[in-house]
Protein backbone atom coordinates (compact mmCIF):
# COMPACT_ATOMS: atom_id res chain seq x y z
CA UNK A 1 0.00 0.00 0.00
CA UNK A 2 1.34 3.32 -1.09
CA UNK A 3 1.91 5.69 2.20
CA UNK A 4 0.02 8.35 0.62
CA UNK A 5 -3.36 5.76 0.62
CA UNK A 6 -2.10 5.07 3.71
CA UNK A 7 -2.08 8.53 5.02
CA UNK A 8 -5.68 9.02 3.44
CA UNK A 9 -7.21 6.23 5.17
CA UNK A 10 -5.43 7.06 8.50
CA UNK A 11 -7.21 10.92 8.48
CA UNK A 12 -10.60 9.23 7.39
CA UNK A 13 -10.30 6.81 10.57
CA UNK A 14 -9.42 10.18 12.66
CA UNK A 15 -12.68 11.98 11.25
CA UNK A 16 -14.72 8.76 12.15
CA UNK A 17 -13.22 8.34 15.50
CA UNK A 18 -13.97 12.38 16.24
CA UNK A 19 -18.08 11.95 14.76
CA UNK A 20 -18.15 8.99 17.25
CA UNK A 21 -16.53 11.07 19.96
CA UNK A 22 -19.21 13.97 19.20
CA UNK A 23 -22.12 11.76 18.87
CA UNK A 24 -21.10 10.30 22.67
CA UNK A 25 -21.09 13.70 24.14
CA UNK A 26 -24.31 15.23 21.99
CA UNK A 27 -26.46 12.48 23.47
CA UNK A 28 -24.55 12.29 27.15
CA UNK A 29 -25.35 16.43 27.10
CA UNK A 30 -28.74 15.62 25.48
CA UNK A 31 -29.54 13.39 28.44
CA UNK A 32 -28.18 15.41 31.09
CA UNK A 33 -30.17 18.52 30.06
CA UNK A 34 -33.11 16.11 29.94
CA UNK A 35 -32.90 14.81 33.50
CA UNK A 36 -31.96 18.52 34.91
CA UNK A 37 -35.72 19.12 33.60
CA UNK A 38 -34.45 22.41 31.84
CA UNK A 39 -37.16 24.62 30.58
CA UNK A 40 -36.92 26.84 27.27
CA UNK A 41 -37.29 29.93 29.78
CA UNK A 42 -34.15 28.88 31.53
CA UNK A 43 -32.04 28.00 27.78
CA UNK A 44 -33.32 31.65 26.90
CA UNK A 45 -31.87 33.18 29.88
CA UNK A 46 -28.50 31.79 28.93
CA UNK A 47 -28.85 32.73 25.44
CA UNK A 48 -29.70 36.13 26.17
CA UNK A 49 -26.32 36.24 28.48
CA UNK A 50 -24.69 35.04 25.34
CA UNK A 51 -25.84 37.70 23.06
CA UNK A 52 -24.72 39.99 25.93
CA UNK A 53 -21.03 38.49 26.29
CA UNK A 54 -20.96 38.17 21.76
CA UNK A 55 -21.92 42.49 22.00
CA UNK A 56 -19.62 43.01 24.39
CA UNK A 57 -16.45 40.78 24.47
CA UNK A 58 -17.49 39.28 20.62
CA UNK A 59 -17.26 35.75 22.36
CA UNK A 60 -18.73 33.15 20.59
CA UNK A 61 -20.01 29.34 21.98
CA UNK A 62 -19.34 25.85 21.24
CA UNK A 63 -22.27 24.35 19.85
CA UNK A 64 -23.29 20.68 18.90
CA UNK A 65 -26.11 20.13 16.64
CA UNK A 66 -27.72 17.34 14.66
CA UNK A 67 -27.19 17.39 10.46
CA UNK A 68 -30.10 14.93 8.40
CA UNK A 69 -28.49 13.50 5.80
CA UNK A 70 -29.80 10.32 3.77
CA UNK A 71 -31.91 9.16 6.96
CA UNK A 72 -29.11 9.31 9.30
CA UNK A 73 -28.72 11.89 11.69
CA UNK A 74 -25.15 13.17 12.42
CA UNK A 75 -23.78 15.60 15.07
CA UNK A 76 -21.87 18.21 13.67
CA UNK A 77 -19.88 20.67 15.65
CA UNK A 78 -19.41 24.84 15.53
CA UNK A 79 -18.80 28.02 17.26
CA UNK A 80 -22.16 29.99 17.79
CA UNK A 81 -22.00 33.84 17.55
CA UNK A 82 -25.17 35.19 18.73
CA UNK A 83 -26.76 38.21 17.87
CA UNK A 84 -29.91 38.97 19.00
CA UNK A 85 -32.48 36.91 20.68
CA UNK A 86 -36.34 38.05 20.03
CA UNK A 87 -39.36 36.80 21.84
CA UNK A 88 -42.74 37.26 20.73
CA UNK A 89 -45.61 35.76 22.78
CA UNK A 90 -44.50 32.51 22.62
CA UNK A 91 -42.00 32.12 20.00
CA UNK A 92 -38.85 32.71 21.19
CA UNK A 93 -36.34 33.11 18.21
CA UNK A 94 -32.12 33.67 18.36
CA UNK A 95 -30.05 35.22 15.39
CA UNK A 96 -26.99 33.96 15.39
CA UNK A 97 -24.28 33.24 13.36
CA UNK A 98 -22.86 29.54 12.78
CA UNK A 99 -18.88 28.78 12.25
CA UNK A 100 -19.01 25.36 11.27
CA UNK A 101 -15.39 23.30 12.59
CA UNK A 102 -16.33 19.51 11.88
CA UNK A 103 -18.76 17.78 9.91
CA UNK A 104 -18.48 14.08 8.92
CA UNK A 105 -18.26 15.29 5.47
CA UNK A 106 -15.52 17.66 5.52
CA UNK A 107 -14.01 16.55 8.66
CA UNK A 108 -12.12 19.21 10.74
CA UNK A 109 -12.67 22.63 9.26
CA UNK A 110 -10.43 25.65 10.42
CA UNK A 111 -12.20 28.88 11.07
CA UNK A 112 -11.94 30.49 7.48
CA UNK A 113 -12.18 27.46 5.31
CA UNK A 114 -16.13 27.83 4.97
CA UNK A 115 -18.24 30.77 4.96
CA UNK A 116 -19.96 31.39 8.15
CA UNK A 117 -23.57 31.05 7.88
CA UNK A 118 -25.97 33.55 9.57
CA UNK A 119 -29.03 31.15 11.04
CA UNK A 120 -32.22 31.81 12.93
CA UNK A 121 -32.74 29.24 16.01
CA UNK A 122 -36.42 28.53 17.79
CA UNK A 123 -35.91 28.02 21.46
CA UNK A 124 -39.35 25.67 22.69
CA UNK A 125 -40.20 22.82 24.89
CA UNK A 126 -41.18 19.81 23.01
CA UNK A 127 -43.75 17.35 24.67
CA UNK A 128 -42.70 14.15 24.79
CA UNK A 129 -45.21 11.67 25.46
CA UNK A 130 -43.50 8.41 25.57
CA UNK A 131 -41.74 9.62 28.87
CA UNK A 132 -45.19 9.85 30.60
CA UNK A 133 -45.63 13.48 28.84
CA UNK A 134 -42.55 15.29 30.12
CA UNK A 135 -41.33 18.25 28.39
CA UNK A 136 -37.44 18.63 27.16
CA UNK A 137 -36.31 22.13 25.66
CA UNK A 138 -35.35 22.05 22.40
CA UNK A 139 -33.42 24.62 19.68
CA UNK A 140 -33.73 23.57 16.02
CA UNK A 141 -32.67 25.74 13.36
CA UNK A 142 -35.79 27.73 11.33
CA UNK A 143 -33.59 28.21 8.41
CA UNK A 144 -32.81 24.09 7.00
CA UNK A 145 -34.78 21.32 8.70
CA UNK A 146 -31.36 19.01 8.26
CA UNK A 147 -29.97 20.92 11.36
CA UNK A 148 -31.61 20.73 14.47
CA UNK A 149 -31.20 20.02 18.29
CA UNK A 150 -28.41 22.46 19.19
CA UNK A 151 -26.60 22.47 22.54
CA UNK A 152 -24.59 25.55 23.11
CA UNK A 153 -21.83 24.97 26.40
CA UNK A 154 -21.54 28.27 27.61
CA UNK A 155 -18.21 27.27 29.45
CA UNK A 156 -16.91 27.34 25.74
CA UNK A 157 -16.07 30.18 24.90
CA UNK A 158 -13.50 32.24 22.03
CA UNK A 159 -13.05 35.96 21.32
CA UNK A 160 -10.50 35.57 18.54
CA UNK A 161 -13.62 34.00 15.94
CA UNK A 162 -15.00 37.81 14.74
CA UNK A 163 -12.97 38.18 11.98
CA UNK A 164 -14.51 34.78 10.44
CA UNK A 165 -18.16 35.66 11.01
CA UNK A 166 -18.56 38.21 8.22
Amino acid sequence: MASSQLMADYRQWLTFQRQEQLSREHQGISQRLEDARASANQVLQAYRSMAEKASNEGACYRTLFLRERDNASLPCEGWLFVRRVLSEGNSTRVRVTLLETFTLEDGIIAPGDKPASKLTLEIYDKLDINKGMRTQVRVDCLDTTQDYHFITLLDAVRGDLRPYLK
